[in-house]
């Protein structure tokens, strides 16, 4: 997960924010893998979730901001 994470935050400063979104989802699936085994706690959960949704949200600003440049 933290891969993930931390791959998304570099194309993010690159300004690929397609790309980030990838990761994104590569790390909300690495979360679903993790979860179904059991392997994060319950309390855990919702940092997992601020995680991913702070990253979506990085993600949608890029890409309008992405597409706004362009005119």
């Amino acid at each position: 997960f933290e891969l993930f994470e931390l791959e998304a935050e570099s194309a993010l400063a690159a300004g690929l924010p397609v790309v980030a979104y990838d990761y994104v989802a590569r790390c909300s699936h690495t979360f679903n893998l993790l979860d179904t085994r059991g392997a994060v706690a319950l309390s855990e959960r919702v940092k997992f979730f601020a995680r991913i949704r702070a990253l979506t949200r990085r993600c949608a600003e890029a890409f309008v901001q992405e597409r706004e440049a362009l005119g």
